[in-house]
């Protein structure tokens, strides 16, 4: 295993409200699906892509979060007073992650087939992206419902899709630091900085290669068990 070129942001820091009751005395990373707690599947994604020490934000329920992963190989970046959501987040975090190209893995995810940090280090072109993100077509995804976010071009540029038809992101992707400089507030989503660099034709897609679930919810945990059961048989 090659070790990786570039840092990594692991999103763990939000409220999981639509897990309901299953988030009112954890933070929703330390949910269990199949028996590990969901940030601890991130961080296995995170070792076998090579990643040395991973960042892992932090806000809801901080202290348990911090307990759990005390000796693990992380850095924290804690955000303290308001939540700064997926852009702000990142950007409060890159101090800690050092510069260049920055990849990032929300906890709240199951994949199968290859590594999708694997799979967005390999398809990353510097000279003409400023984001990667890592797709799949949405009748393909569990437990995320039937509307698609991008539609994806033969070059492999994406643009903006809401409907039945096009692609789903998985919540892995890398992105050039430099695009989050000029956004003025401190709470913003990453869909912000993407609009610009769709905008300039320099945002990119990639096909993740195997399954996804998105375990946002009670169900969610159920389908993303069965992903895992599926694909260990398979």
């Amino acid at each position: 295993m090659q070790p990786s070129p570039y840092p990594l942001l692991i999103f763990a820091a939000g409220f999981g409200t639509r897990m309901r009751e299953l988030s009112a005395d954890r933070p929703k990373p330390l949910i269990p699906v199949a028996g590990r707690p969901l940030i601890d599947h991130a961080l296995e994604v995170a070792r076998l892509a090579g990643v040395a020490r991973p960042v892992v934000n932090l806000h809801y329920r901080a202290a348990q979060m911090e307990a759990h992963l005390r000796g693990a190989e992380v850095d924290f970046s804690l955000e303290h007073g308001q939540i700064l959501e997926t852009g702000g987040g990142l950007r409060a975090a890159l101090p800690v992650l050092g510069p260049g190209p920055v990849m990032v893995l929300n906890s709240d995810a199951i994949w199968t087939g290859l590594n999708p940090l694997t799979q967005l280090m390999a398809a990353w072109d510097g000279a003409q992206m400023d984001a990667l993100l890592l797709l799949l077509p949405v009748e393909h995804t569990a437990a995320h419902g039937s509307v698609s976010d991008f539609r994806l071009a033969a070059d492999g540029r994406i643009s903006r899709a809401r409907g039945a038809v096009g692609h789903v992101y998985l919540g892995a992707s890398m992105l050039n630091p430099d695009r989050l400089a000029h956004i003025p507030d401190d709470v913003f989503s990453l869909n912000r900085p993407w609009d610009d660099i769709i905008a300039d034709e320099r945002a990119y897609g990639v096909v993740h290669q195997g399954g996804w679930c998105d375990v946002g919810t009670p169900e969610g945990i159920r389908a993303a068990e069965a992903l895992l059961r599926a694909g260990s048989d398979g």
